[in-house]
């Protein structure tokens, strides 16, 4: 079974299979469908709220107290309008598309520590029915990974709708979905690659538990660097503002999207706002320690909440990145498509490529317990060829502007 380890009765002798485990992994299921669902319905309505207040604006204010039945009354809308197919359609992927991009986004939750006992040095681990488990559907020691995996595996949902509608406009997005993902996977990967060269481990739970203390954070262990670009680099896989260009309406009416509608558009929107949720609690669980408590002067202010104090710190974590997304939804305008690339392939891959070298030298002193004079001339090398590269770097993109300059406009 999923994360439950099998409980050898010590008067029967036998192993209690039959609902102890069932229980505990239905009771995760049934949590984290809960979570999917009525926290994309809340992400909804929050970032509504939120954009309306900095535009002085009401926002929803009719369905349910506050407007929190919108999202509600907006996916009962969808469920039974016409559901349109294109004639020129390739209708068996036009179906599956929407599929492509809502499922991965609700698995990645199988992995994230949803909470547990993190306090005094604990490993997160709780018992349920006399069960020793962990609060999160499963801990594969390669957790990060099927991240990984889950969220290239949504662009094809992406790629396929467009493809697949038989519409330029919906092509166009589709082929932007592709460019963008190969550009910011690579900065995202490497500076995961230094949370998992800092925690020593993929597994989730573990590099929750690597940061048992603020001065542990792996945003401040690594440098805040690698956390700017992953924050960065994750808006941009999520097609979220300023990186939005897929569905760029003043240019590609809806973008991927255009040619859908019903259940299948409403797919494709659960999925973008679960992705939102899912993806604050990954970078919440890589730099901020996930469901490990903040100590305010030596004492967990949440400690009152008792088994559930790490659910709720995760919470307030990950509803200040929320915020976040919503404030660069307000605030800042979509980039161009030179803009965008030059960002991905200019700024962040070398940046985020340079600081993981420079932090594997670091990791490569310590590990071989240099002395402090040793350690001072290599951290002085690798700043030294880091620069080398920056200065080499600079000069290929003069060369290239000049001959772009000297060729003139390209049409």
């Amino acid at each position: 079974m999923i994360g439950v380890v099998p409980r050898i009765d010590p008067v029967l002798e036998t192993e209690n299979w039959w609902w102890q485990p069932l229980a505990v992994v239905g009771l995760k299921v049934l949590v984290i469908f809960i979570i999917g669902l009525v926290g994309t319905m809340f992400m909804v309505w929050f970032e509504r709220k939120i954009v309306a207040g900095m535009q002085n604006r009401v926002g929803p204010n009719k369905a349910g107290p506050f407007g929190l039945l919108q999202t509600l009354a907006d996916g009962t809308k969808l469920f039974f309008k016409e559901d349109l197919i294109p004639d020129r359609a390739d209708r068996m992927v036009f179906r599956i598309a929407p599929f492509l991009a809502f499922v991965p986004a609700f698995l990645v939750w199988a992995v994230i520590p949803l909470g547990g006992d993190f306090t005094n040095g604990n490993d997160g681990t709780v018992t349920w029915f006399g069960e020793t488990t962990r609060v999160q559907l499963a801990d594969p020691p390669i957790g990060v990974l099927l991240v990984l995996a889950l969220s290239s595996i949504a662009v094809y949902g992406v790629m396929l709708a467009g493809w697949s509608s038989g519409s330029k406009y919906p092509l166009l997005g589709s082929v932007r979905a592709s460019a963008q993902m190969i550009s910011y996977e690579a900065a995202l990967g490497l500076s995961l690659a230094t949370v998992l060269m800092t925690a020593g481990t993929l597994s989730t739970s573990g590099i929750v538990a690597n940061q048992s203390s603020i001065t542990n954070w792996h945003l401040l262990s690594t440098g805040v660097v690698p956390f700017v670009i992953f924050l960065i680099a994750m808006t941009a896989e999520l097609n979220r503002p300023p990186f939005d260009l897929v569905e760029a309406e003043q240019e590609l009416v809806g973008g991927f999207h255009t040619e859908y509608s019903s259940i299948r558009f409403a797919l494709f929107f659960l999925a973008e706002f679960m992705n939102v949720i899912s993806m604050s609690a990954l970078l919440v669980t890589l730099f901020l320690g996930g469901p490990q408590p903040l100590y305010l002067g030596g004492v967990d202010v949440l400690a009152f909440l008792g088994p559930f104090g790490g659910t709720a710190w995760l919470l307030v974590k990950v509803f200040i990145f929320l915020y976040v997304y919503v404030w660069f939804r307000a605030t800042l305008p979509r980039l161009r498509y030179d803009q965008l690339m030059n960002l991905g392939w200019k700024v962040l891959i070398p940046v985020a490529l340079g600081w993981f070298l420079l932090l594997a030298v670091l990791q490569v002193g310590r590990d071989r317990n240099m002395s402090q004079t040793g350690y001072v001339v290599l951290v002085g090398i690798g700043i030294g060829v880091l620069v080398l590269c920056y200065l080499l770097f600079q000069a290929a993109l003069i060369v290239a502007r000049r001959n772009r300059e000297s060729e003139g406009a390209a049409y």
